[in-house]
Parts: C-alpha cells; sequence; structure tokens
C-alpha cells in the first residue's frame, strides 16, 4: 500500500477520542487514480472537529465513528447508500473513463468474510449537493466466493492480502459526469443469524472525464439495492457449500 501523509487536520483528528475507534471494523481512508498519489476519504473522527476544520475530500462523511455497519434491518432507509446518516463529500475524484481506481481501507479483519461490490451513481448536478436518499446505484462490479467453504476464500481476504485495498476499474465507455462511487464490503460471519449480515458501504465523489458515450441506466434506489430475506444476505458462513448469490442487482455491461 502506498504510503502518504495525512494533513495536519487529519492527523489531529485521529488523536481524538480513539475510544470511538476502538472497533476492527474499517472505513476508505484513501483512493488513488492508476497508482498515482492517494487522495484522502473521510475519517470518521472528523466529526470531532469544530465545524468548517474538516479537510475537503470526496468522500462521504457519516456517523460511523464506531466503524460500524448498517443492519439488514435498516435496508430499507438511506442508511444502506452511503452509511449511517451520509452527508457528500466536498471535493471530488478525477478521472478519466477506463481508469483504475484503487480504494484503500484503514483495515479490515479477517474474520469478516465477504463480497466487495462497486456501484456508481450519476448525480442531477454536483454530488457536493447531492443527498443519499436521492442516488440511484448500478452495479459495475462485484466479487465474492473465490473457493472452499466453512468459511472459504472471499473477497475481503484479496483485499487483505493487497495491504486493505480493491482495485475499481470506471467502464472505459462511460460518459463524461459527475458520480458517486459507492464501495462495499459485507461482512457474513454472523449472517446465518436474522439480522446478522453487515454491510459497510462507502462512497466517493468521482468526476470521470473523456470520450465516452454511454450513460448509466436508471438504476437502483439505495433502499431497493437488498432486502433483508435475500440470499447472498441471509447466509451460513461456517457451512459447507459450493457457491454464494452476490446480492443486489446484476453488474451492468457498460
Amino acid at each position: 500500500m502506498p504510503s502518504y501523509s495525512l494533513s495536519s487536520i487529519a492527523a489531529a483528528a485521529v488523536a481524538l477520542p480513539l475510544v470511538q475507534l476502538a472497533s476492527a471494523h474499517g472505513y476508505v481512508s484513501g483512493v488513488s487514480v492508476n497508482g498515482g498519489s492517494v487522495i484522502e476519504g473521510a475519517n470518521p473522527n472528523w466529526f470531532y472537529l469544530p465545524e468548517g476544520q474538516a479537510p475537503e475530500t470526496p468522500g462521504w462523511r457519516a456517523l460511523n465513528q464506531d466503524n460500524g455497519f448498517v443492519e439488514p434491518n435498516a435496508f430499507g432507509t438511506s442508511d444502506i447508500a452511503c452509511h449511517k446518516s451520509a452527508t457528500p463529500g466536498a471535493a471530488y475524484i478525477e478521472a478519466n473513463a477506463g481508469d483504475t481506481l484503487t480504494v484503500y481501507w484503514n483495515t479490515w479483519p479477517e474474520s469478516h468474510h465477504g463480497p466487495v461490490l462497486n456501484y456508481l451513481a450519476s448525480c442531477s448536478g454536483e454530488c457536493t449537493s447531492a443527498s443519499a436518499a436521492s442516488l440511484s446505484f448500478t452495479k459495475i462490479s462485484e466479487e465474492g466466493l473465490l473457493s472452499g467453504s466453512n468459511p472459504g476464500t472471499w473477497s475481503s481476504d484479496t483485499l487483505i492480502a493487497q495491504g486493505f485495498s480493491s482495485d475499481v476499474r470506471i467502464p472505459s465507455n462511460l460518459a463524461p459526469g459527475n458520480y458517486v462511487l459507492r464501495h462495499e464490503i459485507i461482512a457474513l460471519h454472523s449472517a446465518g443469524n436474522p439480522n446478522g449480515a453487515q454491510a459497510y458501504p462507502q462512497c466517493l465523489n468521482v468526476r470521470v472525464s473523456g470520450s465516452g458515450s454511454s450513460k448509466l441506466p436508471s438504476g437502483t434506489p439505495a433502499t431497493k439495492l437488498y432486502s433483508a430475506n435475500d440470499p447472498g444476505i441471509v447466509f451460513n458462513l461456517y457451512g459447507q457449500f459450493d457457491s454464494y448469490p452476490i446480492p443486489g442487482p446484476s453488474v451492468w455491461s457498460g
């Protein structure tokens, strides 16, 4: 994972009540474009800074100071879009159609096996003033079970092996515009129980340039992406299986 320095403000934020981040769950700390320098995401501890002092970054901020998750019983609310009570990032990642974004998590626990999914939503105007409830998402990539069972090897394991990072490619013919990237891990270690799956959606603003002409389809409102009883949301990670039904809509062909 490339090294980079947080701004002095962000460093101060990290020093604020660390008990709030005692949980091992993670968040998206940064993104790079085609292996370039890392752009900061959104640190949950910025919540504790005085108003106006948090850095302006592409990452959407949320009430996830406990590094917690969105439970299946909340999948019908806008929290599933970009995490709890999310508000838009104040800047953009600048990229071209066909570029590869590398998304960096600050950490991820090995026990939290599950799929990694990526969606895009087109903003009507500026994503910096969008609301989570207004976004409709199109899935652009997904990866779930890689091999084995009980618990098996998963896309989340690849993310850990790659230094807590995951690549997502912007569709090569995507039309220029302002988009929200919704990057998500669904942890399945408790998914054999009702309301046991754990969704960790993270959103970032992306301004796409280039000569692409394909517009996103109308997409799926976040509140319709999953239901609490979907196969893949209810799933016994510790049984014997040879496949896994990745939840959500199908991947857009572009």
